[in-house]
């Protein structure tokens, strides 16, 4: 028989699960106001403490913003990144004071089909490297990296330590980038997808599509996936008006 406490703690999970739902099918939008203790606990049938709980949850993990005397709000705190410059995942995550780390999922040498060597610029059954890795952001999976990579200009890329470098640090030292080419666009995970990143197969997903150059020729071509409700991509731009 459920004790008091796991029945407090279980409807107090209900109530943190039923907002995200909400949060996450768009029935609740940045800047949405969401119901107040009060107003749960009487929706739920529990007290207001479980209630406060809940709420208390969401804004401690991001997911709501408090504002004192006025409500709370659904906040927008996904992590964003710049479209207009190239940054290692890694990086963005420790400058956001959190905690990164990966999963490697694949590392190997491959004899490109038609569609990898028109990425590359290679003849097609060329030799190319191909990793895949998936990077956590305080131990959630934010992004599914797919590349391939040009073994002329990094020989030695196949042989590197995944779990102690990322492929950008890597190629950045080996290779160094000249241009980029890049292009975003939301899609719908399939099912290895959506278990790799562990969301609901009908969560859309940010994918970024880019290819480097060296002044040697194309580096690498990577395809970065993103559960759209952990993500954002965006950037600044100054514009200086000309005399």
């Amino acid at each position: 028989m459920m004790n008091n406490k796991s029945s407090v703690q279980a409807r107090f999970v209900q109530i943190k699960s039923a907002l995200l739902d909400q949060i996450e099918s768009g029935e609740m939008s940045p800047g949405d106001k969401v119901l107040s203790e009060n107003q749960l606990a009487e929706s739920f049938s529990v007290s207001r403490m479980t209630a406060r709980r809940a709420l208390t949850e969401l804004v401690d993990e991001g997911i709501l913003a408090r504002t004192q005397g006025v409500g709370t709000f659904v906040s927008d705190s996904r992590p964003m990144s710049s479209i207009l410059e190239i940054r290692s995942i890694d990086d963005e995550i420790t400058q956001r004071g959190h905690h990164y780390s990966n999963r490697v999922l694949s590392v190997e040498s491959i004899q490109t089909s038609e569609q990898p060597s028109v990425w590359l610029g290679v003849a097609v059954n060329s030799l190319a490297f191909q990793t895949k890795i998936v990077h956590m952001e305080n131990g959630l999976a934010i992004q599914l990296e797919e590349r391939l990579v040009n073994p002329l200009l990094a020989p030695e890329y196949i042989q590197q330590d995944f779990t102690q470098t990322t492929a950008n640090h890597y190629l950045s030292k080996v290779a160094r980038l000249t241009q980029a080419d890049h292009s975003v666009e939301a899609i719908l995970p399939d099912q290895e997808m959506a278990h790799i990143l562990d969301i609901p197969i009908a969560q859309p997903c940010l994918k970024l599509s880019r290819r480097t150059y060296s002044s040697k020729g194309i580096v690498s071509y990577a395809r970065l996936y993103h559960p759209g409700n952990r993500y954002r991509i965006g950037g600044h731009l100054d514009f200086h008006p000309t005399n």
